[in-house]
């Protein structure tokens, strides 16, 4: 049983790493028509995740590949009841590339508006549709007994859904604005330095807001705290990383804001990971229907050898992440093979 808890805390690890580092990529895609405010610092902005935005997106591929191998049910239930809504972010997935690889083609400024604008409107899209996509895992989805999800595109745009898909795209937002603060100087700098407390206002309101939805409305998630009060103390340090980035953002310190924006939303991503333990997928239907750690994961065995090759594995994906990283640290510089 405790290799299951082990592949659980390495899933929820995983996606947390997509969301901190993919996670800026898609805020600054959000903020990128309004904070930059003619092409030279639009091309700053974009080149500000140039050398990592495709790395980044490895976390992505890697999250469901554990979630393939260490939980096939829940992988088979959800990608084919989400079938439409992963297709969707397909789609925006390969709009953002195209837009990034092709903004700076021509110097023509039609061209680069257009391209400019579809690399905002999909990287909103990939946030929303990944915030919907959680909304419906946290609130419940029409699963039956044998594992199949009922409904269609329209059922999973419900209200609860929607409400942590646009707190996602303001948690991003507000994260890829620190980025954005730590990689940029003068006038751009500045600009986004007085969105940031705006973005964290509205981000916050929407999250207090969701919290209190969850707690009056799932018991699963609220009865998790209430029996074990003490784990009130992870979402308690994220709040806590909120406020101490803004006040080392207000004290010229934005790389240690960003740290403290990604520690936010790792907080806030093992506060719901601990609320919906043992479940993966919760049935709206019957609870004896949910998915779990222990009933949807594949053999021991299985777990054992995913287990012995992620931890050879996983040390060189790190280093050459924190590699790549550090090669590019430091503000934007714009050069002639600059996108």
């Amino acid at each position: 049983m405790w290799l299951n808890v082990v592949w659980y805390i390495l899933f929820v690890v995983i996606i947390t790493g997509y969301l901190i580092m993919d996670g800026f990529d898609l805020g600054v895609g959000i903020l990128h028509p309004f904070l930059a405010k003619d092409d030279q610092e639009r091309r700053i902005s974009l080149n500000s995740i140039g050398p990592v935005w495709d790395g980044n997106e490895v976390w992505l591929v890697l999250g469901g590949g554990a979630l393939f191998a260490a939980f096939p049910m829940v992988y088979a239930s959800l990608f084919s009841g989400f079938y439409m809504a992963m297709m969707l972010v397909l789609l925006v997935l390969i709009l953002r590339t195209i837009a990034i690889e092709f903004r700076s083609k021509r110097p023509s400024s039609r061209w680069r508006t257009t391209w400019d604008w579809v690399f905002f409107v999909s990287s909103l899209g990939i946030a929303l549709l990944l915030g919907v996509a959680f909304g419906n895992i946290m609130g419940g989805v029409l699963l039956d007994a044998q594992g199949n999800i009922g409904g269609n595109l329209l059922t999973l745009l419900n209200p609860f859904a929607l409400l942590v898909g646009v707190t996602t795209v303001f948690m991003l937002s507000t994260h890829g604005a620190m980025y954005l603060a730590m990689k940029t100087e003068g006038e751009q700098q500045a600009r986004v330095q007085r969105w940031i407390p705006r973005l964290m206002l509205i981000f916050f309101v929407l999250n207090t807001a969701l919290v209190i939805w969850t707690v009056l409305a799932h018991e699963l998630i609220a009865d998790r705290y209430l029996a074990q009060p003490f784990l009130a103390l992870v979402p308690a340090l994220a709040l806590a990383a909120v406020v101490a980035g803004w006040l080392m953002l207000r004290r010229g310190h934005t790389m240690i804001a960003f740290l403290l924006s990604a520690a936010m939303i790792a907080g806030l991503m093992f506060s719901a990971a601990i609320g919906l333990y043992p479940n993966l997928l919760v049935s709206s239907i019957d609870p004896a229907y949910n998915l779990t750690i222990f009933n949807a994961s594949s053999q021991p065995n299985t777990l054992t050898v995913m287990l012995i090759m992620a931890l050879i594995g996983m040390p060189f994906v790190l280093l050459y992440t924190a590699g790549v990283y550090y090669v590019f640290r430091g503000k934007v510089r714009l050069t002639p093979q600059s996108y």
